[in-house]
């Protein structure tokens, strides 16, 4: 077997918050629960697993889209008021990228983990 990323923690303040803004904001099913975790599943058999801690380290999650979810995700993005940015250091609010001949935007969630959607993968060319 091939080795494939299975799942990965998320560690927030409130997984209940985290896990539902992400599904929701995403376009995904409603977070299931899994012992002490919250579990949002996404398209290629991969699982954030959200779990409460005490000590937050702000981390990145990219997500790979069609450009029909982009536009989905866009709009709910901004029907909550969110800010996004074009670039990972949040300098050029407002924006998307146009990497790779893609797009691209980053936004927080509500424990301050850096999230991404991109419309192509990077080193993809164009």
């Amino acid at each position: 077997m091939a080795v494939q990323l299975n799942h990965t923690l998320v560690n927030v303040r409130d997984k209940q918050e985290s896990a539902t803004f992400v599904a929701d904001v995403l376009g995904l099913a409603s977070p299931t629960p899994y012992g002490p975790f919250l579990v949002v599943q996404v398209e290629n058999d991969v699982s954030l697993d959200f779990i409460d801690v005490e000590e937050l380290h702000p981390q990145h999650y990219a997500f790979l889209v069609g450009e029909g979810e982009f536009d989905e995700i866009l709009d709910r993005i901004r029907e909550r008021g969110l800010t996004f940015w074009a670039d990972p250091f949040q300098r050029r609010a407002g924006e998307w990228n146009t990497d790779d001949a893609g797009r691209g935007l980053y936004w927080e969630e509500p424990s301050g983990h850096l999230l991404e959607i991109i419309t192509r993968p990077y080193g993809s060319g164009g």
